[in-house]
């Protein structure tokens, strides 16, 4: 129990310092005179070195059979970054902090595996639903208290705060201990490597997964906050931008275990979710009056907040014990390919186009994940029909 509340502390922290500055980021970067594209190039750091580190880091943890010193790893990259951030105004140094950043996200993998291992194997679930919101809470809290504490203490504020609450998460990482059982996992192999990363459940779910991270990344994480200025929203009202998405999009992993109790209805939220995100995604670039706005807003975090603990907590069902690191590193690392990519297709669209071209991509990736979700579904329960008459016999 002490493991799980520490544990929960430092995850809670880990997220909350890395989100704390991503709303004033972009503007930051341009008073330091950055333009548009090397901004992007400073942006999409983040998800590149998730792509290129998190499966490494998957593996090498399940090959060594320890998780803490990957998550000291990780704060201590989150640090890194918030520190350079911190104590210089330089374009190329922006660059490197945002580098580290990925490099802590990236070692996410492991913390989610960890905080997996206090847990038995049919609490699996559970533990990923609470861990997703403990993820989003953090984000929430983050992105809400960015821009007051920049309003009052200057742009550096959010970096100086991430910097004292990751020594903080360095200081409560020595009061946990890694579970004895999570060392004692069977060697893996080359063979058993290759299987595993080639297995269809693990690609359709990140496949999935990419998708939903795209339509995210485009939208809230994106270019929601240009388009709520451009339907007359003043800047002091971004807030309610942000918290209208993400407070249901916190509440969503807290009830979502109670929903999808079996495979069907995993599947069955999976396609309602893609299909209500896809829905609100394509109102928004015709939605003109605020009111109306934040309620889209509202039901869209709500349906991407399904979708994000479903996706990880099939994922992790699917992996065997010993490989748990190593499929849940290969998902997310294939997943940010939609953190960046997503955003990046988009910019170019929104170029061509105007605004509203990036939403109406977003909308395609939805439409997409719903199709190939309701196709999934129907092979994935002829797969437990068939898996089932086998156990019985």
């Amino acid at each position: 129990m002490k493991n799980t509340v520490i544990f929960s502390i430092i995850s809670f922290i880990f997220w909350f310092s890395q989100f704390l500055y991503v709303p004033v980021l972009s503007p930051y970067l341009e008073t330091l005179g950055g333009d548009y594209l090397l901004i992007g190039l400073i942006l999409s750091s983040y998800g590149f070195l998730q792509l290129l580190c998190r499966l490494p880091l998957g593996i090498l943890a399940d090959y060594l059979k320890i998780r803490k010193p990957f998550i000291l790893l990780g704060i201590l990259a989150s640090t890194m970054s918030c520190l350079i951030f911190l104590l210089t105004e330089d374009l190329v140094f922006a660059l490197i902090a945002r580098c580290f950043a990925g490099l802590a996200a990236a070692t996410w993998v492991v913390f989610t595996v960890m905080f997996a291992s206090y847990y038995h194997e049919h609490e699996s679930n559970q533990a990923m639903n609470l861990i997703s919101f403990i993820v989003v809470f953090a984000q929430l809290l983050g992105m809400g208290l960015s821009g007051y504490l920049v309003s009052q203490w200057g742009w550096h504020a959010p970096y100086f705060l991430g910097s004292l609450l990751c020594i903080l998460a360095f200081v409560l990482l020595l009061f946990i201990s890694e579970p004895i059982h999570s060392r004692s996992r069977s060697q893996i192999d080359l063979k058993s490597l290759t299987l595993t990363l080639k297995k269809q459940t693990l690609l359709q779910l990140s496949f999935l997964s990419i998708l939903a991270h795209g339509m995210i990344f485009i939208t809230t994480f994106g270019f929601t906050s240009a388009y709520a200025l451009s339907i007359g929203i003043p800047k002091s009202q971004l807030g309610l931008t942000t918290f209208s998405f993400m407070i249901p999009h916190a509440i969503a992993p807290l009830i979502i275990g109670k929903i999808a109790t079996s495979i069907r209805k995993q599947w069955l939220v999976l396609i309602g979710s893609f299909m209500f995100a896809t829905m609100c995604i394509f109102t928004m670039p015709i939605t003109t009056h605020p009111a109306i706005f934040y309620i889209i807003q509202a039901m869209m975090g709500l349906s991407l907040g399904f979708i994000f603990p479903l996706l990880l907590g099939m994922c992790y069902q699917s992996a065997s014990d010993h490989m748990k690191s190593t499929v849940v590193g290969a998902y997310q690392a294939l997943y940010a390919i939609g953190i960046f990519g997503g955003p990046f297709i988009a910019g170019i669209f929104n170029s061509w186009f105007g605004l509203s071209a990036g939403f109406y991509f977003a909308a395609l990736l939805g439409g997409i994940a719903t199709l190939l979700a309701v196709k999934w579904k129907s092979k994935a329960m002829k797969h437990s029909i068939y898996h089932d008459s086998i156990s019985k016999m």
